[in-house]
């Protein structure tokens, strides 16, 4: 199928939400998706060269790569970042959970304005925020922590405008099968993105011997980093070596994992309607076991903890794009932004939010029952782990419910969707 629909300009006043009385109105009430978005079918569909339309997507998902660079350079360099600030498990987990908390919050807000206005200008005013303040955020000093924190807020408002809104454009470029290719593409940034942070900060950390050029060369440079560690104190090479391996192994699982689920949900979608949650449920459930292995596997054998984490990072990568598809064709096109933030904000809200500071909570609770023991400060963050394969378990229950609606939900809008398509066609006949 060839690109289709643009995103036309947003109007100089935004007009009331109407009925779908006539296709005027229809065009008035949804500034940013026309009517012909909606009917992908008709035959005066406004059409996009597909130069252009693969241009954007290759600029989206350049940034949505860098965006999730950005985002976890700091991961990779947590353990540094807590050295040099002398900070607790619980308040070292205040920086994620206080940038997903703003993420989350306003990612609804970006949505609510994504379907009514211009999404492209949108994009780029949340871009601006993001940079500067992330590139801030490198030039706070040791004394400062809570100056470190703000900003690492104020970068997920930069990038709630991006995660909300992006896909929703591939999803108006792109339709059927292609549009399933295009968005395996797009979300396999993300773990890609999410491992080369790790690669980058500690890479970056062990060859300038200062965490703060990590986040500097993510957010400025964006380029090609050296791998060299030159010479450091082996507690310092032991964390960057483990960041960039935790980082490779992260790389590889997020591209296969993305692609197979993908290429799994191609082929059995035709022959079980609700193929999709029950992939997600497959890689859930069977990442449980590779978890818990981890966890009490890492202070025996670091090779085989790898071996471990690889496997459960394929299985849990393989959500990705089906996820993210299953959104997309469950929503109509004029609320697919505002669905967007509500998957970010209750995904976030009720995982990463949270979850570095309440981990690091029970970290030093556990850890206060033995401050005299040299090696329970690792055994302490080990056991808080222990409530992530729970949660797993739960997820895979969650995707199992999804299953018995996921076929009805996608008809219903396709049902809409061709409902509408008639009445526009009669519309400009008549």
């Amino acid at each position: 199928m060839e690109p289709k629909g643009s995103e036309s300009p947003s109007p100089t006043v935004s007009s009331p939400r109407c009925s779908m009385a006539s296709v005027s109105a229809l065009d008035d009430m949804y500034p940013s998706h026309s009517l012909a978005s909606l009917t992908p079918n008709a035959a005066d569909t406004p059409s996009i060269p597909p130069k252009r339309a693969y241009i954007a997507v290759a600029v989206l998902c350049y940034i949505n790569l860098l965006n999730y660079m950005e985002r976890y350079t700091v991961a990779g360099v947590l353990s540094i970042i807590q050295t040099v600030f002398a900070l607790s498990d619980s308040t070292a987990g205040l920086l994620q959970t206080m940038f997903i908390v703003s993420l989350s919050l306003l990612a609804p807000v970006f949505g609510y304005f994504g379907d009514r206005y211009n999404r492209k200008h949108i994009i780029i005013g949340g871009l601006i925020v993001w940079f500067a303040c992330a590139a801030g955020s490198s030039f706070v000093g040791p004394s400062h922590f809570w100056l470190l924190v703000l900003l690492r807020s104020l970068v997920g408002v930069g990038e709630a405008s991006y995660s909300t809104l992006a896909p929703t454009i591939i999803a108006d470029l792109f339709t059927g099968s292609k549009r399933s290719l295009i968005i395996c593409i797009f979300y396999i940034c993300i773990p890609v993105g999410s491992g080369l942070g790790y690669i980058t900060g500690a890479g970056t950390a062990a060859l300038t011997r200062d965490w703060r050029w990590a986040l500097r060369v993510t957010t400025l440079s964006l380029k090609p980093f050296l791998f060299q560690l030159g010479v450091h104190s082996p507690h310092t090479l032991s964390l960057c070596l483990c960041s960039l391996i935790f980082g490779v192994v992260t790389v590889a699982t997020g591209i296969i994992g993305g692609v197979t689920g993908s290429a799994l949900s191609r082929h059995f979608r035709d022959k079980m309607p609700n193929a999709d949650p029950f992939i997600c449920v497959v890689g859930m459930i069977g990442s449980v076991p590779c978890l818990f292995i981890t966890i009490f596997v890492a202070s025996a054998s670091i090779p085989a903890t790898y071996v471990f984490i690889f496997i459960g990072e394929l299985l849990l990568s393989l959500n990705w794009a089906v996820l993210a598809d299953m959104l997309l064709y469950v929503v109509m096109p004029t609320r697919r932004a505002t669905a967007e933030a509500l998957q970010i904000i209750v995904g976030h809200l009720l995982g990463d939010a949270g979850s570095p500071f309440l981990l690091g909570v029970i970290s030093d609770a556990i850890h206060a029952s033995r401050p005299e023991s040299s090696d329970w400060s690792f055994h302490s963050l080990q056991y808080s782990l222990l409530l992530l394969p729970f949660v797993g378990i739960l997820g895979g229950v969650f995707f199992l419910f999804a299953s018995f609606y996921v076929a009805e939900d996608r008809n219903a809008v396709q049902q809409l969707l061709t409902g509408l398509e008639i009445h526009l066609a009669s519309s400009l006949l008549s």
